[in-house]
C-alpha cells in the first residue's frame, strides 16, 4: 500500500455552525457567536441494476463525508463486499432542501434486502447500531485477523494521540467531535475523518479505503478520540485493521471481541503510557526491561 496523506481532501460542508451564546465565566458576562458541531440525520439506501433504493438506515452524522459514511457502513456491517459500488447518489434536490441528507449507494448486483430486516438497524449518532433483535445479529461473523506484522514500536503509539489531535481541524473549531484516524506502521496518517458519532467517524474513514479499493487494511493502525466499544472493534476486524487503539478504556465486549478476532487492543494511550488488553505480540516492547 502506498503511503498517502488526506492534505488534498476539502473540508466538508455544515459540518459546523455559528449559534448566539451567553458566556458566563466568574462574575463576568459575554454575549457573542460559538461555532458548534453539525448534527443532522442521513438515510442510507442500498440498490442493484433496476432495484428501488432499499432503506438500511437512518444515522444521526456530522455533515460531510456521505458517499464514504454510507458505503462505510454497508461495508462494516456485512451488507456490501466492496467491488460491487458503482456510485454514490443524493437525494433529489428538487424535492430536498438538503439532498445529501440522502445516499443511495448504487451497486453492480442485486441488493439483497432480507439482510436489512433480519439485522433490524436503528442507528443514533451516541451508540451507532442498537436495538438488533438478538446478540448474534451483532455478533457479526467476521474472520479473525491473521497473527502477525505489522509489529508497531513504542514511540510510534505513543506519538499517535498528538497526531490524531493535531489533524482534528473540525474539533479546533468546536471541541465537540469524535475522531478515527488510519495510520501507516510507522505512525503516517492515511485518513482522519470526524464525526459527533465515533461509529459515523470510523464509518467514514473506512468507507473511503473501500472506495479507493484499498481493503482489507492489514498494515493500519486505528487510532480512535475516545472510548472503544465492541461495535468499533468488530468494524475494524471486518476491514482487517489489526491494531486498534483509543485513549480512553474499552469495555469488557471490546475486549473479548479483540481477543476473539485477533485484534490488538490498545487503551488509555496518553503521556508516556498505555494499556494492551490483547495480542499484545504486535507491540515492541523489548526496550522495557521488565517486559518479558
Amino acid at each position: 500500500m502506498t503511503e498517502r496523506t488526506d492534505e488534498a481532501v476539502p473540508p466538508p460542508t455544515r459540518h459546523v455552525t455559528t449559534t448566539r451564546i451567553v458566556a458566563v465565566r466568574g462574575d463576568a458576562l459575554e454575549v457573542r457567536g460559538d461555532r458548534v458541531v453539525g448534527e443532522e440525520p442521513l438515510e442510507i439506501r442500498a440498490a442493484g441494476p433496476r432495484q428501488d433504493p432499499v432503506a438500511v438506515a437512518v444515522t444521526m452524522r456530522t455533515p460531510g463525508y456521505e458517499d464514504e459514511l454510507a458505503v462505510g457502513f454497508l461495508r462494516t456491517e456485512g451488507l456490501i463486499e466492496g467491488p460491487e459500488i458503482l456510485r454514490v447518489d443524493t437525494g433529489d434536490p428538487n424535492a430536498m432542501n438538503q439532498p445529501d441528507d440522502t445516499a443511495i449507494v448504487r451497486l453492480s448486483k442485486a441488493f439483497d434486502a432480507s439482510k436489512v430486516a433480519e439485522r433490524h438497524f436503528v442507528a443514533t449518532a451516541s451508540c451507532g447500531i442498537c436495538g438488533k433483535a438478538s446478540l448474534d445479529e451483532v455478533e457479526m461473523r467476521a474472520e479473525p485477523i491473521p497473527a502477525g506484522a505489522p509489529v508497531v514500536s513504542r514511540s510510534t503509539l505513543l506519538a499517535l494521540p498528538d497526531a490524531l489531535r493535531g489533524a482534528q481541524r473540525a474539533f479546533d473549531e468546536t471541541g465537540g467531535l469524535h475522531a478515527s484516524g488510519l495510520f501507516s506502521p510507522t505512525g503516517e496518517l492515511r485518513v482522519l475523518r470526524e464525526d459527533v458519532g465515533r461509529h459515523n467517524a470510523l464509518d467514514k474513514a473506512i468507507g473511503a479505503e473501500v472506495l479507493a479499493g484499498r481493503l482489507p487494511l492489514n498494515d493500519t493502525i486505528l487510532m480512535v478520540s475516545g472510548r472503544v466499544s465492541f461495535e468499533i472493534v468488530q468494524k475494524a476486524a471486518v476491514a482487517g485493521i489489526p491494531i486498534v487503539c483509543a485513549v480512553s478504556a474499552p469495555s469488557d465486549l471490546a475486549i473479548s471481541a479483540a481477543d476473539r478476532l485477533g485484534v490488538t487492543l490498545v487503551g488509555f494511550l496518553r503521556g508516556d503510557g498505555f494499556n494492551v488488553y490483547s495480542h499484545d505480540n504486535r507491540i515492541d516492547l523489548g526496550d522495557l526491561v521488565a517486559w518479558k
